[in-house]
């Protein structure tokens, strides 16, 4: 019965590697999003007639304030020491010696929400051009009214309002597609066993044991390529501790040929160490409570047994994503309802309710993601997500003043 009061997961967050370069679930579900999102928006602008063009524009606006949003939130409100120790990793998404593709790691749901609020007011209201223009240059002081112009090249900025898509009505449609990449990119999280939860008893509790299984197939770790699987079952022998506390056997399946003294000295040393490493997060590995032995196989194949604890976690990430996806399917039931009808502002106050309401909520449930927030009587992603339920309610009021009206 054990196996069915909580979920193992060991699903790898690459889907596939080359040299230094893999391409990561995260990555795919962060892409998919856009694709399939700029889709929707396709279909959005036939049904109101509003130029498709425009979707190609508004795509461009959307990926490039979702990145960088998202990226400058994570340091400026959680690691704001990367802007004099390393700056060069803000943008950058790989590392150097040795060179590994790293893609961006840490981006904040707060940043990449502020920009894209900032960058669809420049679509609005703003005219950004990219190449040469003619610029009109008049004489001295203006006199006899003489003018020239010259082309110039370079970045032309603009005011200029795009007839029957104010800021309100571009931000509406916006946020439907934002609530369903947000589910996405949730997963995206889950497959790479960050954002974790708080330990929990509860029978959907989930161990996460594939940073274990990433860091001891590691390269770097396993220089000889001696490991060919890892797998983890519940160690039924001995009872469940509390606070989401797992017994588990961990199995570490090793290439034909490696010696059984070579496979229990990599165990021993790499498996100890790695799961100290991942303690308490993952783990709770203690010298008293981890056991490793090692067998050989009657096809002449090497196994080590490791024993010790995982934890059980909430899965945080599927709560959001999940509530992501509900959020999604009433913002578009209620633009496929309304449509050029809907009051300005009227999904944009909903969403932002929901999603930033719920962000508090679930972070009741989640780990503090950098150390100084277990001072703080609130997290950093709550105190964050307050301004934003805020604008939302004065938002709501005023698309429903705007109604009557």
């Amino acid at each position: 019965m054990a196996i069915f009061s909580f979920i193992i997961w060991n699903g790898s967050p690459e889907i596939f590697s080359a040299g230094s370069f893999a391409l990561r679930w995260y990555g795919l579900f962060f892409a998919l999003g856009f694709l399939i999102t700029q889709q929707i928006l396709y279909y959005m602008h036939r049904k109101e007639g509003k130029p498709e063009r425009d979707v190609d524009t508004l795509t461009i606006y959307m990926v490039i304030a979702t990145i960088l949003g998202a990226r400058l939130g994570h340091v400026i409100f959680y690691q704001p020491e990367i802007i004099w120790e390393n700056p060069a990793s803000i943008l950058l998404p790989f590392e150097f010696n040795p060179f590994r593709f790293t893609g961006l790691q840490g981006l904040a749901s707060h940043g990449g929400a502020i920009a894209i609020l900032f960058a669809l007011w420049l679509y609005s209201n703003r005219s950004i051009t990219f190449k040469k223009a003619d610029v009109d240059l008049q004489g001295k002081a203006g006199q006899e009214g003489k003018v020239k112009k010259k082309i110039k090249r370079g970045i032309f900025i603009e005011k200029r309002k795009r007839p029957g898509q104010s800021y309100f009505q571009v931000v509406d449609r916006i946020v439907i597609l934002v609530a369903f990449t947000g589910a996405l990119i949730r997963l995206g999280n889950y497959f790479n066993s960050e954002i974790i939860g708080l330990p929990t008893d509860n029978p959907w509790g989930v161990v996460f044991v594939n940073r274990f299984t990433e860091s001891l197939e590691d390269k770097r770790v396993d220089r000889d390529d001696i490991v060919e699987d890892v797998v983890y079952k519940a160690n039924d022998s001995l009872p469940r501790g509390g606070n989401g506390r797992i017994p588990l056997n961990i199995y570490v399946f090793f290439k034909k040929g490696v010696p059984e003294k070579q496979a229990e000295d990599f165990a021993s040393y790499e498996g100890r160490r790695l799961l100290s490493n991942l303690s308490p997060e993952y783990f709770d590995s203690t010298p008293t409570n981890t056991a490793i032995s090692a067998a050989t196989q009657d096809d002449g194949t090497v196994t080590a047994r490791i024993s010790t604890f995982g934890i059980a976690r909430h899965p945080a990430q599927l709560y959001e994503s999940f509530a992501c996806i509900i959020l999604f399917v009433l913002l578009f039931t209620i633009w496929t309802r309304y449509k050029q009808d809907l009051p300005p502002g009227r999904l944009l106050g909903i969403f932002l309710i929901w999603c930033f309401g719920l962000r508090i909520v679930f972070e009741f449930l989640k780990e503090n993601q950098v150390a100084f927030e277990d001072e703080l009587p609130l997290n950093m992603g709550q105190i964050l997500s307050i301004p934003l339920v805020i604008a939302g309610i004065i938002i709501l009021m005023f698309s429903y003043r705007k109604k009557q009206s």
